[in-house]
């Protein structure tokens, strides 16, 4: 007896991305409705450039378009958001350093203070008291790590992507702010 088909809307994202893998449109139509939006305020915590962020959704999209054959999925312990979480945050380094390849800042720029960065505040917002403080004390490369895979949720290897350092590195980062977090509120 032959199974029926089922439905993109029927499918998680691991057979959307397999359908889409074999050219399928509404697939891809259906994995970008679901995905898009999340996706959207992911890449907006690491970035408040609304350019940027349509920039890095059209060619993360474009990307899994492309290499949705390519995707190992559940075979190699990964998910279909955690891929495309990965494809985004890879596009997204890549926006940063063509933008910091390209621009100069005013000679002004220098002697102004820097206001704190959107996801500080965001950070400041969320997390308050002791455990505010004590985060907001860290050295900026162990609050990343912290805020990558506590806040954000992310693995070890999406961080790694996200930040652009090694997998021993986040580890290593993730380790020592613990540490600083346990001495801090201790």
């Amino acid at each position: 007896m032959r199974s029926a088909r089922k439905a993109p809307g029927e499918l998680d994202e691991e057979g959307l991305v397999r359908l889409v893998a074999k050219g399928d449109r509404a697939a891809f139509e259906e994995l970008y409705r679901r995905t898009s939006p999340w996706l959207a305020v992911r890449l907006r915590r690491r970035c408040a450039d609304e350019q940027i962020v349509a920039e890095v959704m059209q060619e993360t999209y474009l990307a899994v378009w492309r290499a949705a054959g390519a995707f190992a999925g559940a075979a190699v312990g990964g998910t279909a958001v955690g891929w495309l979480w990965t494809i985004a945050a890879r596009r997204l380094v890549d926006a940063f350093r063509r933008r910091a390849h390209h621009a100069e800042p005013p000679p002004a720029a220098a002697s102004c203070p820097l206001a704190p960065a959107a996801e500080e505040e965001a950070l400041a917002a969320s997390v308050g008291g002791d455990v505010g403080d004590a985060l907001r004390r860290l050295a900026p490369e162990l609050r990343q790590v912290l805020q990558a895979m506590v806040l954000d949720g992310l693995t070890v290897r999406e961080t790694s992507v996200l930040l652009g350092v090694p997998e021993g590195t986040v580890k290593t980062r993730a380790r020592r702010a613990r540490i600083a977090m346990r001495k801090a509120l201790a």
